[in-house]
C-alpha cells in the first residue's frame, strides 16, 4: 500500500516541477521579447538624431557653394544588429536635404533603397553634381513620383558670385577656366559684384550664356562700398565704368564745384561726364554715400 502511495505521488511532483519550470520559462520569452521591443524602439527614436555632425574643409565648402564653410550631417557607425532594426523601423519621410552632400542613411529616410543611396553616392565619387532640383530628377533611381514627393524638399545652395573662387564658377554650365578666370578679374576690378548681370559685361559673356546659369548664381553685397565720392583720380579710373584718367578727372572736378548734396550720377550724366549706359550701370552699383 505504501509503495503504492509513493509511486502516485513522484509523477505528480514531476508535472508541478515542470509547471513551473514552464512558467518561467513563459515569463523569461515575454521579458525578453519586452527587452527586445524596448531596445528596437530607443534606436528607432534616435535615427533622427544625428549623432555627428561635420563641418566641411573651407576649401571643398567654396568649390560647393561658394561659403567658407558647409555644415554636413553624418551618423556614427553602428553595430549590424542596430542597423538591422533601423532599417527594419524605417520610415518614408520628407525633410530638406541637399541631393550634393546628403549621406546614405538620409536617403533612405527619404524612401530610397540602400542600392538606389549607393547608386547616388557612387554618381557623386565620380564627379557627378546635381545643380538644379530637376537634375536629381534625371537620375535613374529617382521616379517621378518620388521625385514629386521630394522636389519641394530640395535645397542646392546657390553660387555666390561675390565669394567663389575660379574653381567653383569652372563647374557652372558653360563656363569653362577662361571665363571662370576673367570672372574673377572682373570682380577684382568692381571691387565685387554688385548685381548679377555685371557678369554680361565680360568680353563675350552673352545673355544667352547668363540666362544658362542665372538661377544658379546669387549676388551678396560686396566687401566694401565703391567710394565713387571719396577716390583720388587714379583710383577712380581704375572702375570699369569710369574707364580713365580724364573722366575720373571730370568726377574730381564736379566734386569740387557741386553741392554735396547734389553729387548723383544722374549728375555725373547729366554733365557729360558719364554716357547713359555707364551712368545706368554705376548707378546699380554698391555706392558709398556722400
Amino acid at each position: 500500500m505504501d509503495k503504492k502511495n509513493s509511486s502516485d505521488k513522484a509523477p505528480s511532483s514531476v508535472f508541478k516541477i515542470g509547471g513551473i519550470a514552464l512558467a518561467f520559462l513563459i515569463i523569461g520569452y515575454q521579458s525578453s521579447l519586452f527587452v527586445h521591443k524596448a531596445a528596437a524602439l530607443y534606436i528607432t527614436a534616435k535615427r533622427d538624431a544625428p549623432d555627428t555632425v561635420y563641418v566641411v574643409e573651407p576649401a571643398l565648402a567654396s568649390r560647393l557653394t561658394g561659403c567658407d564653410t558647409l555644415t554636413v550631417r553624418r551618423n556614427a557607425v553602428h553595430s549590424p544588429a542596430a542597423e538591422h532594426v533601423r532599417r527594419a523601423g524605417r520610415r518614408v519621410e520628407s525633410f530638406r536635404f541637399n541631393p550634393n552632400t546628403v549621406s546614405a542613411e538620409d536617403l533612405e529616410r527619404l524612401g530610397f533603397t540602400s542600392k538606389q543611396a549607393q547608386a547616388v553616392l557612387n554618381y557623386r565619387a565620380k564627379g557627378g553634381r546635381y545643380r538644379r532640383p530637376s537634375d536629381f530628377a534625371k537620375s535613374f533611381v529617382v521616379s517621378d513620383s518620388v521625385y514629386k514627393r521630394l522636389a519641394p524638399y530640395i535645397n542646392i545652395p546657390k553660387l555666390d558670385i561675390n565669394k567663389a573662387d575660379s574653381a567653383a564658377f569652372d563647374e557652372l554650365p558653360g563656363i569653362g577656366p577662361y571665363f571662370a578666370s576673367k570672372m574673377v578679374q572682373y570682380r577684382e576690378r568692381l571691387g565685387g559684384y554688385s548685381y548679377k548681370e555685371q557678369l554680361m559685361d565680360i568680353y563675350n559673356f552673352d545673355s544667352d550664356r547668363y540666362s544658362g546659369l542665372s538661377d544658379l548664381i546669387v549676388c551678396s553685397a560686396p566687401a566694401e562700398q565703391f567710394r565713387l565720392w571719396h577716390l583720388s583720380e587714379d583710383s577712380l579710373r581704375m572702375h570699369p565704368y569710369i574707364k580713365n584718367w580724364h573722366t575720373a578727372h571730370s568726377i574730381v572736378l564736379f566734386r569740387d564745384n557741386t553741392p554735396r548734396d547734389q553729387w548723383t550720377v544722374q549728375a555725373l550724366e547729366a554733365a557729360g561726364i558719364l554716357s547713359h549706359e555707364d551712368a545706368s550701370k554705376l548707378a546699380r552699383c554698391n555706392i558709398e554715400k556722400p
